[in-house]
């Protein structure tokens, strides 16, 4: 039976090739020097830091472009509370989504089966596995899916006849 997995992953290459870049224009932009303007990666998080709240709004525009440039999706940003750490300094906690939650699943899951497409779903783990008898019906799913999900960067995966 034909199938394929609905995944949201982040090319994580692509993630730290942004970071790099983003981290070397805020080493060489005139209006970041002598600040503590500064951008890190760590396991799937982000950290801007910044001496004011615009500090961080900018930062995080170059690092949008820099992502966007390089064909990553800026919906796979999860973006955290700005926070203050000693004296006047701020700084931002990014996480990169990875994996469908298991409420976006169940979303996707009652989307499908909405539908009234001749197609099972079914969450497996961090995917959700779509499973029908034609290949069409699983176009239409996918192409379903594009149209409602716009908050979540989805993608297909191992499609199988």
């Amino acid at each position: 039976m034909p199938t394929f997995d609905t995944v949201c992953e982040p090319n994580l290459v692509e993630v730290k090739n942004a970071v790099d870049t983003t981290a070397k224009e805020i080493g060489t932009r005139f209006d970041f020097k002598g600040t503590s303007a500064a951008i890190e990666l760590k396991d799937k998080e982000i950290t801007l830091f910044g001496d004011a709240n615009f500090q961080l709004t900018q930062v995080e525009d170059v690092l949008h472009n820099k992502m966007t440039k390089r064909g990553v999706d800026i919906r796979f940003l999860d973006k955290g509370d700005v926070q203050k750490i000693g004296g006047d300094k701020v700084k931002q906690v990014i996480k990169v989504r990875n994996g469908i939650s298991s409420e976006d699943a169940k979303k996707i899951q009652r989307i499908i089966k909405d539908s009234k497409i001749k197609v099972q779903a079914s969450i497996q783990g961090d995917a959700v596995r779509v499973t029908g008898t034609k290949r069409d019906d699983l176009q239409a799913v996918m192409a379903l899916l594009r149209k409602d999900i716009t908050d979540l960067p989805i993608s297909f995966d191992n499609f199988r006849d």
